[in-house]
């Protein structure tokens, strides 16, 4: 049965469909584009705030170009839910983020409209350039768009592909979403006029004409002329950088209005321009639902919530996350070391560093999204004897790792790493889980690297990094909420490269390194109620290793099961090469790495992920029993 509330929008399935729709009514189906929006993400939680500001934009796009022959790629793809309504997809769009559900980004495997998989930012820009070489190399005529914004342009890989795609004269679109700013005056009626009119034929025309004219006269007036007309357009839109690096600069234009941006975009559609274009367009992040252009942060990123009133369905926190007990162990120490800083590439909020900022304003730097840089600035600080904090997702560190080797391992320089989001992290799936940054330190000489097995272990490494001042250091842990212990005032800073054993066995060992030790102490439960004698130790450092005490559980155990939230060539292969040295393997032991599986583990709640992976409690059981030759474990299916 229809819905009586989006008659156009019921309408639509595919962008073919918006394609018979006048202007007037596009505009309508924006409307009911965002209240869909709204509504779905009120029941699935997500990146809503985004994806409120580029409903216009999407609209437009789709009935201007014939998408997918037309390539569209969103950049930051969390902002791609209403494209994702209007390809064919609403029908699966409120099983968004959930097991089996869409993905909360665009993704290739999921739709011929997703021509490039974006969840990392900074990147469409790059992938369009391809794109459209490869369609010049074929011999096609089809265009490529891509919609950058969100911060993305912080990124220096968007210049870098910036600088590359103006030098090379390539017919290629670029949108720069603009939320950072408002919708002010500059972007009324006059911003309007002009965007459409250096976006005409009759404009390009004339210039073209102006151009020819000129290159008659003597260099010297030719080149003033050719700079006054480039200068002349910058100074009048703001487009002075774009035009410098090759790009034909159109705006700002309302991202809001289909009466701007429709005639600007049939525009460029129809110019056939050989060299790249820029459209500007200005849009407010969380248009359109009001408790989100009140939210400080737009509702960037909620849970479920009521349409009406904008309430979040948060549940009640049983002990703090991990994140917030980082940033008050980090207060904690700067109050006393006034050397200490905090580095975050536009993530303040998700690394606890915007209440580091409020207690120490001086002392906390948000670098945008431009972790190469972060890392490396980190080490100019730590060159002149400050002690940086680099708070970093797990993977968002990957795109700075040149950096870590060159200018931080080699230089033996003690920037800090504070690894947010350590292992699985739940509905933003394999972009985002924490798996590999282990396996990339820990083949660096010099480093330290810690993993916390809990809230009070987080603040004890935290207090070790702080003192750790002759190299590199590393402490990752996971999302969410610890597990309800009592917190010192102050952490107590480790011996470096010491573990500790949390229960004593003689058959299997059970050797954690992060947050999987809740996990194994239930398996020692288990197996202890089969009569298997157990050890859970928690190694505390993946590099240096405790010696001692591997050796010593090597050679007292049947069994010996390593455990992390990481992938293979982590903590596992630093026990392994420690224990075929020593020849610890030669006499019998039954050695069991458990570590993440070769596959990338979609989005889906995180312990059904763990499951899935076998790092939870019935995974180390069957593990260890089926080491030891006996029948492994039922494990129990789960909804």
């Amino acid at each position: 049965m229809p819905n009586t509330k989006t008659p156009l929008l019921d309408g639509v399935t595919w962008p073919e469909d918006l394609r018979r729709l006048d202007d007037e009514q596009l505009a309508l189906l924006a409307d009911e584009l965002r209240q869909e929006t709204i509504d779905a993400v009120s029941l699935t939680g997500g990146h809503l705030g985004a994806s409120l500001g580029v409903v216009e934009l999407t609209v437009a796009i789709h009935s201007v170009f014939d998408t997918p022959r037309d390539r569209l790629i969103w950049d930051v793809g969390h902002q791609a839910y209403p494209h994702k309504i209007l390809t064919g997809r609403r029908d699966r769009i409120r099983t968004l983020r959930q097991a089996g559900g869409l993905s909360g980004f665009t993704r290739r495997a999921e739709s011929e409209y997703d021509p490039f998989g974006t969840a990392h930012s900074s990147t469409s820009i790059s992938a369009g350039l391809g794109m459209a070489v490869a369609r010049d190399l074929q011999g096609a005529d089809n265009d490529v768009i891509a919609v950058i914004g969100d911060g993305a342009m912080s990124a220096g890989m968007a210049y870098e592909a910036m600088n590359n795609a103006g030098s090379m004269n390539k017919r290629l679109i670029v949108i720069l979403n603009d939320n950072d700013m408002s919708i002010a005056p500059p972007v009324g009626a006059m911003s309007a006029y002009l965007s459409r009119l250096i976006s005409s034929k009759s404009y390009r025309s004339f210039r073209h004409v102006a151009k020819q004219m000129a290159e008659h006269f003597p260099d010297p007036f030719k080149k003033a002329a050719h700079r006054a007309e480039e200068y002349a357009r910058g100074l009048l839109t703001g487009g002075t950088l774009f035009e410098e690096m090759g790009f034909y600069y159109i705006g700002p234009v309302d991202g809001h209005n289909l009466s701007h941006l429709l005639p600007v975009l049939r525009n460029v559609r129809d110019s056939r321009e050989t060299r790249p274009v820029l459209v500007h367009a200005v849009t407010q992040k969380g248009k359109g639902y009001a408790p989100a252009e009140a939210s400080a942060d737009k509702y960037h990123g909620v849970a479920k919530f009521d349409v009406v009133t904008g309430v979040q369905a948060k549940s009640t926190a049983k002990a703090p996350a991990y994140t917030k007990v980082f940033a008050e162990s980090l207060i904690a120490e700067a109050e006393r070391d006034e050397r200490i800083v905090a580095i975050t590439g536009a993530m303040p909020g998700g690394t606890g560093v915007d209440a580091f900022a409020k207690r120490f304003p001086d002392r906390a730097f948000d670098v945008g999204i431009a972790e190469q840089h972060a890392v490396t600035f980190a080490a100019g600080l730590a060159s002149e004897g400050f002690r940086p904090f680099a708070a970093i997702y797990s993977t968002f560190l990957q795109r700075g790792y040149d950096q870590v080797v060159h200018d931080v391992a080699i230089q033996q320089l003690p920037v800090r790493f504070a690894i947010d989001r350590a292992g699985y992290v739940g509905a933003d799936g394999a972009t985002h889980h924490g798996s590999f940054d282990v396996a990339y330190l820990g083949c660096l000489p010099g480093f330290v690297l810690m993993a916390a097995a809990d809230e009070v272990e987080l603040r004890h490494m935290v207090a070790t990094a702080a003192r750790i001042d002759d190299r590199p250091s590393a402490l990752r842990y996971p999302r969410g909420e610890g597990i309800g212990l009592e917190l010192p005032a102050i952490g107590a800073p480790l011996e470096i490269g010491k573990g500790r054993i949390l229960r004593e066995g003689t058959t299997v060992a059970i050797v954690s390194y992060g947050g999987r030790l809740q996990e194994c102490l239930a398996a020692a439960d288990q197996l202890q109620a089969r009569g298997l004698s157990t050890t859970v130790a928690d190694a505390r450092f993946a590099k240096p290793l405790d010696e001692d005490m591997l050796r010593r559980l090597a050679r007292e155990h049947e069994v010996l099961i390593t455990i992390e939230e990481g992938s293979i060539g982590g903590f596992a292969t630093q026990v392994l090469h420690l224990l075929a040295h020593q020849g610890l393997l030669d006499a019998g032991l039954k050695v069991r790495p458990m570590v993440m599986p070769d596959i990338f583990v979609d989005h889906d709640k995180p312990e059904r992920q763990y499951e899935i992976a076998g790092l939870d409690a019935a995974g180390i059981v069957a593990t260890a029993l089926m080491a030891l030759g006996r029948d492994a474990v039922e494990r129990p299916a789960r909804a």
